[in-house]
């Protein structure tokens, strides 16, 4: 998104080109200037690149419009059609289509989900031809980079704080142990924190979502396991079982299963609510941060000494190829620090 920030007349009354920015002065207060990326939190960024999503879709179409008269062969390659073996191929590779019914009872929904993904294809291969032809020029720009700031706070980390640790990219997990999505993402997990064991930190904290009974109290539970050293072998029951967690019976065969060894000690914790304001803090940080569902995932450069984590937020059952490719992402850049820091 560009805006305009002035335009200047010359000698001769001479009007030179206008100046463009994306992040121009929105006030000035005392003469300080306040710019529009200081107003950005993580929401206005998520809105700000729909927008920007959906201008650019919006411009590439009236760019082949405009172009459409002088040079008719971008109209020579129609946009290709359906078929119904495209459709079935579709259905045949994807189990979560399967799901929602028979190939006759959801063939519809497919045609025109493929109908719209060959027109996108059609006209971004028709508009880089554009490109390459030297016909169009664009000045739309995306909106500025934008890198959360979140603080680790008494999240549980998966690998121990060490003083040479080369842990320099943290995965930090707000979640929910009655979200099904929580639940769904936590084998993707598993995989990455065993394939980046060495080089990224895994820490978790709690978002417990109001309309999910037991959420809060199953909370505190993984909290006083933590002070027998088995947080995490609780946290994974809770999530394998999170269907039968219902009732204090259930979490306490879970509480035994995971190996905690003092059950007074922690039914004294638990029931005692020692760890529900830390609950209730992990809440207020993850609201401040702009958190509205789970799981949501910050996803950074981890600067152990501020204990904060500087990267992009993720919401829902983000797949394994996302992680692995924003975790890529940021072990390239900071190992290009530490080379650059030797």
């Amino acid at each position: 998104m560009l805006f305009v920030v002035g335009a200047t007349e010359g000698f001769a009354g001479e009007t030179k080109n206008p100046v463009y920015s994306n992040n121009p002065i929105a006030a000035e207060v005392d003469g300080e200037p306040i710019y529009l990326d200081d107003l950005k939190h993580v929401r206005i960024q998520e809105a700000l690149t729909q927008l920007h999503e959906m201008q650019t879709r919006a411009l590439k179409e009236k760019i082949l419009d405009k172009l459409a008269e002088k040079h008719p062969e971008l109209k020579a390659e129609q946009t290709p059609k359906v078929t119904e073996v495209e459709i079935k191929k579709f259905y045949e590779g994807n189990s979560g289509i399967k799901e929602l019914g028979s190939l006759q009872k959801v063939s519809a929904e497919i045609r025109d989900y493929l109908e719209k993904s060959f027109r996108q294809v059609h006209i971004e291969q028709q508009y880089q031809n554009a490109v390459r032809q030297g016909w169009v020029k664009v000045y739309l720009t995306p909106p500025n980079d934008f890198h959360l700031v979140a603080g680790v706070g008494t999240a549980m980390l998966w690998a121990e704080e060490k003083p040479l640790s080369n842990r320099r990219v943290f995965v930090l997990e707000y979640s929910d142990f009655q979200c099904p999505f929580c639940k769904r993402v936590q084998n993707t997990l598993r995989k990455l924190r065993k394939s980046y064991a060495n080089e990224v930190q895994f820490g978790y904290r709690h978002f417990p979502l109001p309309f999910h009974k037991e959420a809060k109290v199953l909370a505190q539970a993984v909290e006083c396991a933590r002070d027998q050293n088995k947080f995490w072998e609780l946290q994974e029951l809770f999530y394998k079982h999170i269907s039968n967690v219902a009732n204090e019976k259930e979490i306490m065969r879970l509480v035994k299963l995971a190996g905690v060894e003092d059950v007074p000690a922690f039914e004294a914790c638990w029931r005692k609510g020692k760890y529900a304001q830390r609950v209730q803090n992990d809440i207020r940080e993850g609201v401040e941060l702009g958190i509205q569902g789970t799981p949501t995932f910050i996803l950074g450069a981890y600067d152990p000494e501020s204990r904060t984590v500087s990267g992009k937020m993720f919401s829902g059952a983000v797949s394994e190829e996302k992680f692995v490719q924003v975790i890529e992402q940021f072990l390239t850049s900071t190992r290009s620090e530490a080379k650059l820091n030797r």
